[in-house]
């Protein structure tokens, strides 16, 4: 396909779990994880309270990254949509950036991590 429209998604939300790093059969790391995303949005002028789950997968250097957090982490993530799969068309993000949040109950400092493109 020739067609390159936007497809980007910027979420804050809480590792819910995470999943063994793991590797393809070429050896590239592959780290997945469930975010969970509670917010208030503004729709139609009304506040709406908003929660999502999401399953999110990283690969190469940025798996590595993935793998260190821990279940509970808040994390500030930049990446786009797929399907799952050819048979699942359930969306998975693909990470491009992870960002620690300050505050976290696990101490970790605030770090920003991009893939090299």
């Amino acid at each position: 396909m020739t067609d390159e429209g936007i497809n980007q998604l910027h979420l804050d939300a809480r590792i819910a779990e995470l999943q063994p790093l793991r590797r393809t059969p070429a050896g590239v790391p592959i780290a997945a994880c469930g975010l969970a995303h509670e917010s208030k949005q503004l729709e139609a002028g009304l506040s709406r309270d908003v929660s999502v789950e999401l399953q999110a997968v990283a690969v190469g250097e940025l798996a590595s990254v993935l793998a260190s957090a821990s279940p509970g982490m808040r994390i500030r993530v930049a990446g786009f949509l797929a399907a799952k799969s050819l048979r699942s068309r359930s969306p998975v993000l693909h990470l491009s950036k992870i960002e620690f949040l300050e505050g976290n109950e696990n101490g970790f400092q605030q770090e920003v991590c991009k893939e090299k493109g």
